[in-house]
């Protein structure tokens, strides 16, 4: 599942998971992220952290403290670069982050790795 508000990014990286034969769900603000990682169960989440609503760092924190989603592997794709948030994220239990602007081709072997690991 991929949760931006950046239709661009949606369309890439919705594009490259497709063209690998991945299977995937969109959601543009971080409540519609909640309910369809719920109602969907994806295998992992690509996750933005400055989204409308509620943003990717309290999805990611509502996800790891709910016993049904808590294992889906997150990996953030954002604009936020500090250090802070990057070590915010990985306590929280994201499995991997990735700075935007991102390599395509990085993203989906970084997918590919964790989803292999599963």
């Amino acid at each position: 599942m991929i949760c931006d508000d950046d239709t661009l990014v949606i369309e890439l990286v919705q594009f490259r998971l497709e063209a690998k034969g991945f299977q995937v769900a969109i959601a543009e603000d971080g409540e519609e992220a909640l309910r369809k990682a719920s109602d969907i169960r994806p295998s992992l989440i690509v996750l933005d952290a400055m989204m409308p609503k509620l943003d990717g760092f309290n999805v990611l924190s509502a996800l790891k403290s709910d016993d049904a989603l808590k294992d889906i592997p997150v990996i953030m794709l954002t604009a936020r670069k500090g250090d802070k948030d990057i070590v915010s994220a990985l306590e929280k239990g994201a499995e991997d982050y990735m700075v935007k602007p991102f390599i395509p081709d990085e993203l989906i072997a970084r997918v590919s790795r964790i989803l292999a690991k599963k």
